[in-house]
């Protein structure tokens, strides 16, 4: 195999082209596909496709060597973020050396630099003949939420023989990372009662309420801090817990009928956000209860509200859970109030309520004889997956709508 000197200059070559192409995750990376899949054609590396639904964007599996367990997949993904509104001074989608000794251009560092090593390794591994093989598997839209990768994990999972190891080349200060913490965020909305602030007898002030929440939260961020398994791999070592939106209030002399605040926790494998939240829950609810009987006026937070979109869904599934046999909901498994809305569902009486990442997601033999079916996302989930999953019905639609056709014929 070369040295890092030799290879880089075949890298960099590489990396213009990657760049060139524009690959932000609202649109298609097919381009991009296409380029790889001809380069590897002329080193003679099979490869083959993962697409999504629709064939708009596509993963790519490749490998050099012999089929058998052991071996390494590098992976990388081939969307890069916007550069809408930033000041760029050079093109992003040129490769821009600069007087500083580095590239410029959209993705060079995440992460197609490390695609551009990898593919630029690919004349010397097919003349090195490996005794155990080498995969390449290029993603898309992970930039939104790792759409991608998912079908292009199950299919090394079901059709390659296990690989010995995984190389993920996001940047990292070339330091190995072998996992990561989850992720949990929350909204949590107070809603008091305006009055001037000289009569405070007769009403309640939002902010002084979440001010109290908040504390709790931040006394509960400190035990966090102070429980930290001292094993542990992370930096900090233990779970977080911050704060970080906060609005309320009208003016500096009224009660404010309102004041949000979102938070989030991330949770090192074992730990469970909503356990570890438990007790403060508790106190929402006991403060709530509170609220409502010494005001019994105050009302549900505005429409405009920051977590109405959590509120609203809410609402909804209680309503059309009775009158349907199946709920899908759209969100990420580490969404509480994407699982929120199953458990919704599920109480309200809805015989199938299950949570979906993405279309692929959907069991189309669960959902025989359902007749009637609803559809919700949690508050996060990307437009694009919902899209998609509405995609997957119309198309199944049709396909059914061509079979009964058929059959009358």
């Amino acid at each position: 195999m070369p040295t890092a000197e030799a290879l880089a200059p075949r890298a960099i070559d590489i990396l213009a082209s990657l760049v060139a192409f524009d690959t932000t995750s609202r649109l298609s990376n097919l381009a991009l596909i296409e380029w790889v899949e001809t380069y590897l054609d002329g080193h003679g590396v099979a490869h083959r496709r993962v697409p999504n639904h629709d064939g708009t964007k596509s993963n790519l599996l490749a490998t050099v060597g012999p089929a058998v367990e052991g071996g390494v997949v590098l992976s990388g993904h081939t969307d890069v973020v916007p550069v809408d509104g930033q000041a760029w001074i050079t093109d992003p989608f040129v490769l821009t050396p600069k007087d500083d000794g580095r590239i410029y251009g959209r993705g060079t560092c995440d992460m197609k630099g490390f695609l551009a090593l990898a593919l630029a390794a690919v004349p010397d591994l097919v003349a090195a003949k490996p005794r155990l093989p080498v995969h390449l598997a290029f993603s898309y839209d992970e930039e939104i939420g790792c759409l991608g990768a998912p079908d292009l994990i199950a299919m090394i999972a079901t059709e390659l023989p296990r690989p010995g190891l995984v190389v993920v080349g996001e940047p990292t200060d070339m330091v190995a990372v072998s996992g990561h913490k989850g992720i949990s965020t929350f909204t949590v909305t107070v809603t008091g009662k305006e009055a001037h602030s000289s009569q405070t007898h007769l009403g309640v002030s939002a902010i002084m309420e979440a001010v109290r929440l908040m504390g709790s939260l931040s006394a509960l961020a400190e035990r966090l801090e102070s429980d930290a398994d001292p094993a542990s791999p992370f930096v900090p070592k233990h779970t977080t817990l911050t704060i970080g939106l906060l609005r309320g209030g009208t003016a500096g002399n009224i009660l404010a009928r309102e004041c949000a605040f979102q938070f989030d926790v991330r949770c090192p494998p074992g730990q469970e956000p909503l356990k570890i939240l438990e007790p403060f829950f508790a106190e929402v609810a006991a403060m709530d209860l509170a609220l409502k009987a010494r005001f019994p006026q105050i009302h549900a937070p505005a429409h405009d509200d920051i977590c109405y979109a959590t509120t609203n869904r809410q609402a909804a599934v209680k309503v059309m859970a009775p009158q349907i046999r199946a709920l899908l909901v759209i969100g990420a498994p580490n969404s509480s109030n994407s699982r929120r809305l199953v458990e919704v569902g599920q109480a309200a009486g809805c015989p199938y309520s299950m949570l979906i990442q993405r279309a692929a997601d959907i069991d189309w033999r669960a959902l025989q004889g359902a007749g009637s079916i609803g559809l919700t996302a949690g508050a996060s989930a990307p437009e694009v997956l919902v899209t998609e999953v509405l995609d997957a019905f119309r198309a199944r639609q049709t396909e059914a709508a061509r079979a009964m056709t058929a059959e009358l014929k």
